[in-house]
């Protein structure tokens, strides 16, 4: 019997993890707040499932955050 995964995804965890970013509050040399955001890569280990619609990629991380990017249009087509 083929074993179904329980987090469904249409990209690789690696691929999936560069095309989105997770926003973070900035901080000094200090470690205080800056009070902007900055984008921060998602590494593949916190990528849980991925879905492709369109162009839009979401992942849902480990810790359930969702996050969305665009895929380029060659990985779109699917």
């Amino acid at each position: 019997m083929e074993q179904v995964s329980q987090n469904p995804m249409d990209l690789p965890a690696a691929e999936a993890a560069k095309l989105v970013k997770r926003l973070v509050p900035a901080v000094d040399k200090d470690g205080k707040p800056t009070g902007k955001d900055e984008e921060v890569a998602v590494k593949a280990a916190e990528v849980f499932a991925n879905r492709v619609r369109g162009d839009v990629l979401t992942v849902v991380t480990i810790d359930g955050q969702k996050l969305t990017g665009r895929v380029p249009p060659a990985k779109a087509e699917k």
